[in-house]
């Protein structure tokens, strides 16, 4: 089954641009994460990984490493407006995908920017804030719920993140299904919403596209037993960027839930915390043996700049 966004009668801004323009552009306000986990690097990468461009808008930094966030220093709605608005001015996005605003100060100047290209699709991503102080997140919350969800096309984040934020009073010993919450988001003005983390067996991960009616598609991966920063990041990233590119919504959410299946899988850990799924695996070159130095490392003498075209951007 196939399922599109919601259709506006808003000019195609895409079509605007030279009719030669070569790859879809999404619009991307999130904050820097020096470890590389999580944040706007994560974004730009995973975007590019499955072929658009990123026009990343910084809304502020963490102090973290890949274990844990020690703090966190927001921009001014000001600077992430005039960021947002100078790259709008130049280039029109086809996607607006929105990370870890910052501030609810940064996420009313984001609603107003979303709302000036309401013919633009927004993917917007709710990560887990426990690490935050408690009316810092009550008020962020609150912003998105108010300002925010009611612009966004698909609503994407972790079964238990979304469970507590969007049916905090829900009484029921057995636990809200995406269903249940995807009609929460609704009521909240949100058509699509994508749970992931569902426990689908002890071996097995689902993660549901669903609307209140109905479930769209969903996807069933092997559980993989590691602790992973920057997941959520990854999906959203990459919904958004194959969103972009033209996929009806349905195929964009299976195949950017197959991306991050991979990304998981190949993941990595570059530090003493978690791991970090590796967006870029399919750059990497299988080694073969023989391919190494007589010492086991690599060839030095090898040219690491000289890389295979990426075929299928993915």
């Amino acid at each position: 089954m196939t399922t599109s966004l919601p259709p506006s009668d808003a000019p195609d801004l895409a079509n605007d641009s030279e009719d030669d323009a070569s790859i879809a552009c999404v619009l991307v306000f999130n904050a820097s994460d020096p470890s590389g986990a999580s944040g706007i690097s994560a974004d730009v990468l995973a975007i590019a990984s499955v072929g658009a461009h990123a026009l990343p808008v910084l809304t502020g930094a963490y102090a973290k490493d890949t274990a844990q966030v020690f703090d966190f220093f927001p921009l001014t709605e000001e600077a992430v407006g005039d960021q947002a608005r100078a790259i709008l001015e130049d280039v029109p996005p086809q996607v607006i995908k929105v990370g870890f605003a910052g501030s609810a100060e940064n996420i009313s100047i984001i609603a107003e920017l979303t709302a000036d290209y309401d013919g633009v699709p927004v993917v917007a991503y709710m990560p887990n804030l426990s690490w935050w102080e408690d009316d810092q997140i009550d008020q962020y919350l609150d912003a998105f719920r108010e300002l925010l969800l009611p612009q966004t096309s698909v609503l994407v984040g972790h079964h238990s993140t979304l469970r507590r934020w969007l049916l905090p009073d829900w009484s029921s010993e057995k636990n809200p299904g995406p269903r249940d919450i995807a009609k929460a988001a609704s009521e909240l003005g949100v058509p699509y919403t994508l749970v992931t983390g569902l426990t689908a067996s002890d071996q097995h991960i689902d993660n549901v596209l669903a609307t209140p009616e109905t479930v769209v598609g969903h996807e069933k991966f092997e559980r993989i037993e590691a602790v992973f920063s920057g997941a959520g990041e990854t999906l959203s990233a990459a919904l958004a960027a194959l969103i972009a590119t033209g996929l009806d919504l349905s195929v964009a959410a299976s195949e950017a839930l197959h991306y991050l299946d991979r990304c998981l899988d190949e993941g990595f850990r570059p530090g003493m915390g978690h791991v970090i799924p590796d967006r870029l695996f399919w750059a990497l070159p299988e080694s073969e043996e023989g391919e190494e130095g007589d010492e086991g490392g690599p060839d030095m003498n090898a040219d690491f700049f000289e890389m295979p075209i990426n075929e299928t951007k993915h």
